[in-house]
């Protein structure tokens, strides 16, 4: 049977929650073959529908609905998640300041666009912000993943946290990223693959120390305090089950893009 091609990135949210079903220690409808990406790249990737099964920022969902739909499960949402905006120093208006970003279809640009105007987006890879705002080579960045407890190593600030922006005006916790599958795989399979991913899910709680190696080796930030300081702050009751709370959060999310013109409109069903 072809194996199912799998996309994540090597952020420790994803290793831990896909350790069991990267390594046949759950049952899978499919084989699948793992593609490891940063988060951006499978975002760019999904507008042209390259992987039948991929993480993939709620931003970028918001472009590709008719073509992919949210698994229940493996996503990252939750309170306290939110991306932040750091300097050097305060900052008085973001109106012409430069602001590196880990690209211009994940979630953090998206909530950024939402929050204010007039800034000039940097796009870099995640991992390389926090440098380039220690440089000076632009007066802000926007962090993800586990930037948001490494910052303060770089000698920066933090000006604002987007999630709490999120949670002040909304009262819901912030979506950040989903697994989605391909529609043409069938509703059947896409099923039975959310179970898998649950189960690897619940495999990772079972067997944490099993699992650190692999969220290690993948890791940017190799402490394992770190590590497991993320895995706690991304993975969560909504990592097993979006939940109707987490649900309406996201619909939320793109109703507010939407009335901004940041994503298109779609009728498709967001979830399994």
């Amino acid at each position: 049977m072809e194996a199912l091609k799998l996309g994540y990135s090597p952020c420790p949210n994803d290793t831990y929650i896909f350790y069991a079903l990267a390594h046949g220690l759950v049952a899978t409808p499919r084989p699948v073959e793992v593609v490891l990406e940063d988060v951006e790249t499978l975002n760019r990737w999904a507008l042209e529908g390259r992987l039948p099964l991929t993480k993939l920022s709620y931003a970028a969902y918001g472009r590709v609905r008719e073509r992919y739909v949210a698994l229940r499960s493996g996503g990252a949402l939750g309170r306290g998640v939110g991306p932040l905006l750091v300097a050097r120093g305060p900052l008085g208006d973001l109106r012409g300041a430069r602001v590196a970003i880990p690209g211009r279809n994940t979630t953090a640009f998206l909530l950024l666009s939402l929050y204010g105007e007039g800034f000039l987006p940097v796009e870099v890879r995640y991992d390389q912000i926090m440098p380039m705002v220690a440089r000076g080579e632009v007066e802000a960045g926007l962090i993800i993943h586990e930037s948001r407890f490494t910052y303060p190593q770089y000698g920066l600030v933090k000006l604002l946290d987007l999630g709490e922006w999120w949670e002040e005006r909304t009262g819901l916790p912030l979506p950040l990223g989903a697994i989605l599958a391909r529609r043409d795989l069938g509703e059947e399979l896409i099923r039975a693959l959310d179970g898998a991913v649950r189960r690897s899910l619940e495999y990772a709680h079972a067997h944490p120390e099993e699992v650190l190696p692999y969220l290690k080796a993948h890791a940017q930030e190799l402490s394992e305090e770190v590590i497991w300081a993320h895995v706690r702050t991304y993975v969560n009751a909504y990592s097993l089950d979006v939940g109707e709370e987490g649900q309406r959060a996201v619909e939320r999310l793109f109703a507010e893009a939407e009335a901004r013109g940041l994503l298109p409109s779609s009728s498709a069903p967001l979830f399994l």
